[in-house]
């Protein structure tokens, strides 16, 4: 599946508009992360891209997120290592996180969150407005972003990157695709 395919995927399955910016912004992540550990870049970003494409079936039934959606890829041919690491990106189902794709995906899920919400209390309201130090200070701030799982994103170690690393990634990506993202 090309990615435009996907896109379509995604249109016809989602229909919550933040919902698909979270995962513009996951595809935009995924790929920059794949770039910086010289993987496969198309793979990695249309993980990133595919890994709600059941959310708003299953949001009422976390049990059946990602399961649902890794069933419908897999139908569609997706590669096989994008449909585990979709399934594997919900830790209800206890999927081990075998690969680097598995655990980028993991890793980057929660970090969109954190920086969407750190974006939008800046006074700019836009994420070029934002910088590492702006957003470390945030991830310190427990009831900050609570939805965000720190420990979540802190896993981005398992990529060998640290946290401040990690973020930059993160921040550099979205921030490439701000226009899209309405930040």
């Amino acid at each position: 599946m090309d990615r435009e395919d996907a896109l379509k995927l995604v249109k016809q399955h989602v229909k919550t508009r933040n919902l698909i910016k979270h995962m513009l912004a996951t595809e935009a992540v995924m790929a920059s992360l794949a770039r910086h550990l010289g993987e496969d870049e198309e793979k990695w970003a249309l993980a990133g891209l595919l890994h709600d494409i059941d959310y708003d079936k299953t949001s009422d039934d976390p049990d059946r997120h990602s399961i649902v959606g890794g069933a419908l890829l897999e139908e569609l041919g997706v590669d096989e290592d994008i449909v585990y690491a979709v399934k594997a990106h919900n830790e209800c189902h206890g999927l081990p996180r075998r690969s680097l794709l598995d655990k980028a995906l993991w890793a980057v899920d929660p970090l969109t969150g954190l920086l969407v919400a750190a974006a939008l209390i800046h006074p700019e309201k836009k994420l070029n407005a934002i910088d590492v130090g702006f957003v470390m200070n945030r991830f310190k701030e427990s009831s900050f972003a609570r939805g965000a799982n720190r420990d979540q994103m802190k896993s981005c170690s398992e990529l060998g990157l640290t946290l401040e690393e990690f973020i930059e990634i993160g921040l550099v990506a979205m921030q490439g695709i701000s226009s899209e993202l309405g930040l």
